[in-house]
């Protein structure tokens, strides 16, 4: 995994972090863990599910409140973080390390245009307020 500095941000605060294996390992900011508390729950996508940019394709839900989970690229979802599933609560600890989801992209092409579409950690951090 690499480091929050290589991260692309959604302005619905999701993560991604495109890998040397190709694949786009998504998560939530710390913007986001600490707007909604304590994660009690995570309903994750389904594995094989063709995404799209900006769908809602999952919920992290805390004690406050839960939010939609957007897909920060299109493509599918090829593999879930089991450990996120048995103890949510990670989350929370470790925003940048604990992915939730992977997804395998959709085309090369394509990706690197939603790519560009996301936000750098410090246009990031600009907006979110953090």
């Amino acid at each position: 995994m690499n480091t929050q500095d290589t991260f692309k941000f959604a302005q619905t605060h999701e993560w991604a972090d495109l890998e040397s294996d190709g694949l786009i390992w998504v998560g939530i900011s710390n913007h986001a863990q600490e707007a909604l508390g304590d994660v009690m729950f995570f309903q994750a996508p389904k594995i094989g599910q063709q995404v799209k940019q900006g769908e809602a394709i999952a919920v992290i839900e805390s004690v406050k409140a839960a939010s939609d989970i957007h897909a920060p690229v299109s493509g599918e979802i090829v593999a879930l973080n089991e450990e996120v599933d048995l103890a949510p609560e990670h989350v929370n600890e470790k925003p940048y390390s604990v992915w939730l989801f992977k997804i395998k992209p959709t085309s090369d092409a394509g990706l690197a245009f939603e790519l560009e579409n996301l936000m750098g950690l410090d246009q990031y951090n600009s907006t979110a307020g953090a």
